[in-house]
């Protein structure tokens, strides 16, 4: 399923060279442009077109950073120039985009401290990444790239909540992802995350998932990362543990 008109973009991908990297001056321009309100801009990325909907764990992030963008375009620019399908380089970007680098390292350390691994007959959370494994989505509160000022959305400003734009971008992206999954085993990343999947609950607008709440943002500028992973990591294994049962 492609959220956006596949036609589209896969010509406007497929016209791109090849290149070792991509600028925001090449790469934030009108024609990937998805939505604008004053200094909030929302652009196409190709990872985020694809849904693994037979997943088991889902794991939730505000919004896709300039990082996982660049990443996400090379790599689905080299598929399409290899005559794959639209489907094939957006899954090829998901894999080499979802949570890259250190983050992806922190990721997978905090998920086997509290034993994801145990509760998907796996040894290691390290491979829910790896490429044929199908018990893993990634995804974001908001599906493609939000920038303020050309710079990455943080989550809170403006707010996603009393933000009235970020909401409905929120609510458009996330409620049908999730409709598209059954009954994953939720892991927002973040206050923020948490805050809205609350939000989403009280309204009603999606049923009560069983949610790892408490889990920090894996990247490496969370100065709390550790600190938030330790007070909240008892409360995450009972969560586990019960699942297992």
């Amino acid at each position: 399923m492609s959220f956006v008109d596949e036609n589209y973009f896969r010509t406007c991908l497929a016209a791109l060279p090849i290149q070792k990297s991509y600028t925001k001056a090449e790469l934030l321009i009108d024609a990937f442009r998805l939505q604008q309100a004053d200094e909030i801009e929302i652009y196409y990325t190709p990872h985020n077109e694809y849904v693994n909907v037979a997943a088991k764990v889902m794991i939730v992030g505000i919004t896709p950073g300039w990082k996982q963008l660049e990443i996400a375009y090379r790599t689905a620019i080299q598929s399409l120039k290899q005559h794959k399908t639209y489907e094939e380089a957006c899954k090829d970007a998901k894999i080499a985009a979802r949570f890259a680098g250190a983050t992806r390292v922190n990721l997978i350390q905090m998920l086997d401290e509290i034993g994801i691994h145990n509760l998907c007959g796996i040894s290691s959370a390290e491979q829910l990444f790896d490429r044929n494994c199908t018990l893993l989505h990634t995804t974001s509160l908001v599906r493609y790239p939000v920038f303020v000022a050309k710079r990455n959305y943080n989550g809170h400003n403006p707010s996603l909540i009393r933000n009235e734009f970020l909401e409905e971008a929120a609510l458009q992206s996330f409620v049908i992802e999730l409709e598209m999954l059954e009954k994953p085993l939720i892991v927002p990343l973040g206050k923020s995350v948490e805050s809205f999947l609350r939000h989403l609950i009280r309204l009603g607008l999606i049923a009560e998932h069983h949610v790892i709440w408490g889990f920090p943002h894996p990247s490496g500028a969370n100065g709390h990362r550790l600190s938030q992973f330790e007070a909240g990591k008892a409360a995450m294994i009972e969560i586990i543990e019960e699942l297992q049962v």
